[in-house]
This record gives C-alpha cells, sequence and structure tokens, in this order.
C-alpha cells in the first residue's frame, strides 16, 4: 500500500499550507495597522497584534501536524496516540475551513482544503492503530488482548485455550 507517499504528501501540503496562512496574516495584520480606525472601540495595535499572533499560532499548528506526518511517512509507523488526536483535530478544522471556504473565497479553495482534508484523512485510515500493526516481536500482524500474536497452525503453537 502507498502509506509512506501519501503521508509524506499530506505533510509536504501542510508545510505549504503553514506558509500560506503565515504570509496570509502576516498581510492582514499590516493591513489592520495601517488604518486608523477601531471596531467596536479597539485598538488598531491590539488588532494587528493579535492577528499575526493568531497567523503564527495556526502556522505551528499546522507545521506540527507535518511533523507527525512526515516522521510517520520516513519510519512507516503509525503515530501514537497524541498523534492521531492531533491530527483528527487537523482534518476536523480542514473539514469546517472548507465549508466557510465555499461561500467566502469560492469553489477553488474548497477544492484544495478538501483534497488536503482526503490526505490528512486517508494517512490516518492507512495506518490505522499502532496495536493493530505490531505484535509484541515488532513484526506486523494481528495481536490479541495480551499483545501476543494469537497462536494456531500458521506458526506452529497450538492456540490458547
Amino acid at each position: 500500500m502507498a502509506r509512506r507517499p501519501i503521508a509524506a504528501a499530506a505533510a509536504a501540503v501542510l508545510f505549504v499550507e503553514a506558509v500560506g496562512i503565515v504570509f496570509v496574516h502576516w498581510i492582514l495584520g499590516k493591513v489592520v495597522s495601517g488604518q486608523s480606525m477601531s471596531l467596536a472601540g479597539l485598538d488598531p495595535d491590539v488588532m494587528s497584534t493579535s492577528t499575526l499572533v493568531m497567523g503564527g499560532g495556526f502556522g505551528l499548528y499546522l507545521v506540527t501536524c507535518g511533523v507527525v506526518l512526515l516522521r510517520a511517512a520516513l519510519s512507516d509507523r503509525a503515530p501514537g496516540r497524541l498523534g492521531r488526536i492531533l491530527l483528527i483535530t487537523c482534518a476536523v478544522v480542514h473539514g469546517v475551513l472548507g465549508a466557510l471556504c465555499v461561500g467566502l473565497v469560492g469553489w477553488a479553495a474548497f477544492v484544495v482544503l478538501m483534497a488536503a482534508l482526503g490526505l490528512i484523512v486517508l494517512s490516518v485510515i492507512a495506518y490505522g492503530k499502532r496495536d493493530e500493526r505490531q505484535g509484541a516481536d515488532g513484526v506486523a500482524g494481528p495481536v490479541d488482548a495480551s499483545g501476543a500474536p494469537p497462536g494456531g497452525p500458521e506458526n506452529g503453537t497450538p492456540a490458547p485455550a
């Protein structure tokens, strides 16, 4: 299966997306700081700074998700519990942003976000849980509740009763 290339492509998309998000928020921060109006009594400097901080935080979040996917692609191992949670939240964010982009930006942005969503979800599903993929001896295969591969005719040991 093509798990590694899909995870690497998803990581690359998230890295490019992080740069784009930081750039857009930087432009928005400069536009807000260049105006001398306030929105509902807010200081323009506070709005500019908060826009820059939000863009940096969101960019860092996307880079972190990309690093988790890149690590999974390089090691060909499923991300841990925290990594899976991070990737699932990233997929949810892409779904919500895609739904908002249809009306605000257009169908092209929707298609890009849904492609990124598809890559993230496919990466999470393709790797599965770490427990399902590796047995106690480190070899990929099914495991039972005790963490040992099931006994039976395949490996020559009798099945546990």
